[in-house]
C-alpha cells in the first residue's frame, strides 16, 4: 500500500510539476504578444504623414472661394491699352504688400466696335482672375451698375482703365474696414489731389460738378472716378438709381449721401493714358438730359 501512494504520489508530484511547467509555457507567449502590440507605435505616425495631402488639396479649392475685393472697369473700345493696363494692374496687385488680398478683375465692356473683346478673352485665358461682362450697347453708367451687381465680393472698388490706382485701393479699403464708411471717392478736386489732365478736362469737371451743386444739392467735390464701396450695405442705393450712361456715378454718389449713408472724399493723383474715348462734346446733351431727369425725381418728386 505504501508503494502506491508513492507512485501516486509520485505520480502526482510529477503531474504538478508538468501543470506548472506548462503555466509557464503558457505565460511566456503572452509576453510575446504584448511586445508585438506594443510596436504598432510606428504605423500611426504613418498614418498621420499620410494627411499631408489633404492640406494640399484645400490649397487648390481656396482658387474657387469667393475673393474679397471686386475691382470693376468699365471699358469702351480699349484695343489700344486693355491689354496693357490689366497686365500692368495686376503686377501691381501681385508685388504690392499692403494689397495681401484675393480678386477678380471685372472688365464691363459697353458696345466696343473695335477689338476690345478677343483681346479680352485672350487675357482670361491666362488669368482666371479677370471676367467679361458684356452690356451690348454704349453705355458708362449701365456697365458700372452691372458691373457692381455681378460682384463676387462685398468690398467693390470701382476704376478706370486709364488710371488702375492701387494706392487709392489701399486707402480707400482702409477707410471702409477701419473707420466705417460705406463709399469712398477719390476726388481730382481736392485742394490736396494732383490733376495732371489737360486743362479743357479740368474745365469739365469743374463745370458737371457747379451744376450739381446748383440743381442737386451736392456738397461735395467729386462724383466720377475712382470709388470704394461696401456692396452690402449700397444695393439699394444702386436700385434706387433712375439714369445711367454719364451720370449713373454722380446719382450714385448723390443718393448715397441723402439716404444716410457715410461717404468721404480723398485725394487721388490722375493721370490718363490716352484721350477720352468718347469726345466730350457729343457727352454734353446726354448729361444735360439726365440732369434734367435727375432734378425732377429728386428735387420735385422727392424720390
Amino acid at each position: 500500500m505504501a508503494t502506491k501512494k508513492k507512485t501516486e504520489n509520485g505520480k502526482t508530484d510529477a503531474s504538478k510539476k508538468k501543470s506548472a511547467t506548462s503555466k509557464k509555457s503558457t505565460k511566456k507567449p503572452s509576453k510575446k504578444i504584448v511586445k508585438k502590440k506594443s510596436i504598432p507605435k510606428n504605423k500611426v505616425t504613418k498614418k498621420v504623414s499620410k494627411k499631408k495631402p489633404t492640406r494640399k488639396s484645400a490649397k487648390k479649392k481656396s482658387v474657387h472661394e469667393v475673393p474679397s475685393v471686386s475691382i470693376v472697369i468699365p471699358i469702351y473700345n480699349e484695343e489700344g491699352i486693355v491689354s496693357a493696363s490689366v497686365a500692368d494692374l495686376t503686377e501691381k496687385l501681385k508685388n504690392e504688400p499692403k494689397f495681401d488680398r484675393t480678386y477678380e478683375i471685372i472688365l464691363s465692356e459697353n458696345g466696343s466696335t473695335d477689338n476690345t473683346i478677343p483681346i479680352v478673352e485672350k487675357i482670361m485665358k491666362s488669368n482666371p482672375n479677370i471676367r467679361l461682362l458684356r452690356v451690348g450697347e454704349p453705355n458708362y453708367g449701365l456697365a458700372m451698375r452691372k458691373g457692381i451687381l455681378m460682384a463676387r465680393a462685398d468690398l467693390v472698388i470701382c476704376d478706370e482703365i486709364d488710371l488702375c490706382d492701387v494706392d487709392f485701393y489701399i486707402r480707400a479699403l482702409h477707410e471702409i474696414e477701419t473707420n466705417g464708411f460705406d463709399l469712398v471717392v477719390g476726388s481730382k478736386a481736392l485742394d490736396s489731389s494732383r490733376d495732371k489732365r489737360p486743362l479743357y478736362r479740368k474745365a469739365a469737371t469743374f463745370t458737371l460738378n457747379s451744376l450739381l451743386r446748383v440743381f442737386l444739392g451736392f456738397n461735395g467735390t467729386d462724383t466720377h472716378g475712382l470709388k470704394a464701396l461696401k456692396k452690402s450695405r449700397l444695393l439699394e442705393v444702386v436700385d434706387r438709381c433712375v439714369v445711367e450712361k454719364d451720370l449713373f456715378a454722380s446719382e450714385f454718389v448723390i443718393r448715397t449721401t441723402r439716404m444716410g449713408f457715410r461717404s468721404k472724399e480723398i485725394p487721388v493723383t490722375i493721370a490718363e493714358k490716352r484721350p477720352p474715348s468718347i469726345n466730350l462734346l457729343n457727352r454734353v446733351p446726354g448729361v444735360l438730359k439726365n440732369l434734367g431727369e435727375l432734378f425732377w425725381v429728386i428735387r420735385v418728386k422727392h424720390r
